[in-house]
């Protein structure tokens, strides 16, 4: 049974650890309502003081590459942090690798966080959503509910914070980068990522091979 959470307790529980409202919220439903132990479980999330550094400029970091097996996809991404020192850190170095090979590993993944798609995009999303068969003879605020449903689970899938983590899926992305934040002390930033696949945008030329052997028979 889910307690109800009174807006006091998670407005301290945010005062007391920078973490956003809703990790506060979950924090103290998962802990029946014990503070202490809400901030104990944000700590070792590494929620805990991570939004704080969140508004610091990150003008250092790594660019790192990844290229999977086979040589058929690659990925580069830029990480930034605040200073030099972190970035030559190898916990930060690992972390730069690992968010690489999420991005290799998901191929739906087309932007960084919600916040930079485009509102045409979600309209699109949302349009589509709408349209489809098995919702035309449900009622209004039904199909409201379950377009909304799925077109907040469409956003997830294309943006690289919401995705579980590859090497932990009980962590989204957004949760390993905070749990950095914590460790390493300094905002920690996705900047940009690319990814590449081999042969993509080509066109590949389509061979009749048992064509070729008949016209060189008849040649």
């Amino acid at each position: 049974m889910v307690i109800q959470i009174s807006l006091q307790d998670i407005k301290e529980l945010r005062n007391r650890t920078g973490a956003g409202i809703i990790d506060c919220k979950k924090a103290l439903q998962s802990s029946q309502g014990n503070m202490d132990i809400a901030i104990e479980n944000l700590r070792k999330k590494g929620l805990a003081f991570a939004n704080k550094k969140s508004n610091r400029i990150t003008a250092e970091g790594v660019i790192e590459s990844y290229i999977h097996m086979g040589s058929k996809i690659g990925v580069l991404v830029e990480l930034n942090c605040e200073t030099d020192f972190v970035a030559r850190r190898p916990e930060f170095q690992k972390l730069a690798k690992d968010i690489a090979m999420q991005i290799a590993a998901y191929k739906s993944i087309q932007y960084i966080a919600v916040k930079d798609i485009s509102k045409q995009t979600i309209d699109n999303e949302m349009r589509i959503e709408s349209q489809k068969e098995d919702l035309i003879n449900k009622p209004k605020e039904v199909k409201e509910k379950i377009v909304i449903g799925r077109l907040d689970k469409r956003l997830k899938e294309i943006t690289l914070m919401n995705q579980p983590f590859i090497k932990n899926q009980d962590q989204s992305v957004e949760e390993l980068i905070q749990y950095y934040i914590s460790l390493l002390g300094e905002n920690i930033q996705v900047r940009r990522f690319e990814r590449f696949i081999l042969g993509e945008g080509i066109e590949k030329q389509q061979i009749n091979y048992n064509q070729q052997i008949i016209d060189l028979i008849n040649k």
